[in-house]
């Protein structure tokens, strides 16, 4: 499989960013990639260091072989499966750039509705907690937000910290969101406590992956995406032990789920004798996908 020469016309010297585009689209299209228009002007606007009004406006601009070159191997790349984030190497959160790689999971719209919700519990002056930050994007998103707020944010991957360090850096937050490594809780001190935790955990069983997209299953991290086999509740379930410890009286508990995962996660949340009000919040799709409960 080869990806195009940018017009799709050998090397004929009228490379073009329009040519390319449209090369780069159908090619894209006969592979069945996701969303191959939008992957395509991504793509070379990268290679170009141009927005995507920029290409357009740019469309009859010469491409030598050297870019060309560029976008062939990124076009190989993502006709192989590739997610575009990971090709570009930051996405946009909440109008953020983060840095991202095959160490984190991409930040998607769905956890933006969570951080959304999230600000809301958040009190003035507020200390929160994000467990399983991958690109940091929940606790940078927060903080960016309240500049009154402190965040501490975990992961268990170092790979995934180095990240969202570099993300912390680059929104100038070093001074207000603090990266710990640990399997949730363990970073914590026994008597430390906060008014919001948060976290998007792992909940999509390995056993059962019906409707998850292929460049998903094949590239994003494992760690961030699959619960314990046969168990969706195996991270809610650990982090929920901490909440009585951890979570001051009338804090919030806010989480992301999924199908599969909501109601049983909501049973979880209702058992629990330290939590009151438990409830699950849809999405824009009308999918449920944001857990809640307050600590009594």
């Amino acid at each position: 499989m080869t990806a195009p020469t940018p017009s799709g016309a050998g090397d004929a010297p009228s490379h073009t960013v329009l040519s390319v585009l449209r090369g780069a689209e159908t090619w894209l299209h006969k592979r069945g990639g996701d969303a191959p228009k939008r992957s395509a002007e991504l793509l070379l606007g990268h290679v170009l260091s141009l927005s995507r009004l920029q290409l357009y406006l740019a469309h009859d601009r010469p491409m030598d072989e050297r870019e060309r070159a560029a976008m062939r191997a990124l076009l190989q790349r993502r006709g192989a499966g590739e997610p575009v984030a990971y090709l570009l190497g930051s996405w946009s959160f909440r109008g953020l750039e983060l840095a991202v790689s095959p160490a984190t999971l991409i930040p998607r719209p769905e956890t933006e509705e969570v951080v959304g919700h999230a600000l809301e519990r958040l009190p003035p002056g507020g200390v929160a907690l994000d467990l399983g930050t991958g690109t940091g994007a929940i606790a940078i998103a927060l903080a960016a937000v309240r500049p009154d707020a402190r965040v501490v944010a975990v992961d268990v991957s170092a790979d995934a910290l180095a990240v969202a360090a570099r993300n912390v850096a680059r929104h100038g937050l070093g001074e207000r969101v603090a990266l710990r490594q640990g399997a949730w809780w363990a970073p914590i001190a026994d008597r430390e406590q906060f008014d919001l935790v948060v976290s998007n955990p792992p909940y999509i069983d390995p056993q059962r992956r019906e409707g998850l997209a292929a460049d998903v299953a094949e590239h994003e991290p494992a760690l961030a995406l699959f619960s314990a086999p046969g168990d969706v509740l195996s991270c809610y379930r650990a982090i929920v032990a901490g909440l009585a410890r951890h979570l001051r009286p009338g804090g919030w508990f806010v989480a992301e789920t999924g199908v599969g995962a909501s109601a049983p996660a909501l049973a979880l949340l209702a058992s629990t004798a330290e939590l009151a009000a438990p409830r699950v919040l849809r999405d824009l799709a009308g999918i449920d996908r944001i857990l809640e409960a307050q600590r009594r």
